[in-house]
C-alpha cells in the first residue's frame, strides 16, 4: 500500500541542495512521486517504500526531521468510479423500459 512521507529538511535552502536531495531520494525504490518545497523545506514523497531507508540517504545533505508518514490519499479514486457505475446502471435501467414496451404491443396484436 503507498504512503505518504512528509520530510522537513533545514539545509534545502537553494535548487542546487533540492536537486541533490531529489536525486538521492529518487533511487529509492518503490517511490511513485517526489515533491520538494523550497519555502517550507520540505519533501513529500508518496510510493511503497522505506521512510528510514530515505532518511538515511538524506542524511548525507544534513540534519533530516520526518514530519509525517501515513497512508496516501487514493481510495477516493475508486470510490468516485463506483458512483459512475451506479449511474451506468440507472441508465440501462431506463432503456429496458421502451423495450418492454414494444413487447406489450406486439403481444396486443
Amino acid at each position: 500500500m503507498a504512503q505518504k512521507v512528509v520530510l522537513r529538511i533545514p539545509t534545502m535552502t537553494d535548487d542546487k541542495i533540492k536537486q541533490k536531495a531529489m536525486e538521492a531520494v529518487a533511487d529509492i525504490y518503490g517511490i511513485d512521486s517526489i515533491a520538494a518545497d523550497l519555502k517550507d523545506n520540505k519533501m513529500t514523497i508518496i510510493g511503497d517504500m522505506d521512510t528510514v531507508a530515505i532518511a538515511k540517504k538524506l542524511k548525507k545533505l544534513g540534519k533530516v526531521d520526518i514530519v509525517s508518514v501515513g497512508p496516501a490519499k487514493e481510495e477516493k479514486k475508486p470510490a468516485a468510479a463506483e458512483k459512475k457505475g451506479e449511474e451506468k446502471k440507472d441508465d440501462k435501467k431506463d432503456e429496458k423500459k421502451p423495450a418492454e414496451k414494444k413487447d406489450d404491443k406486439k403481444d396486443k396484436k
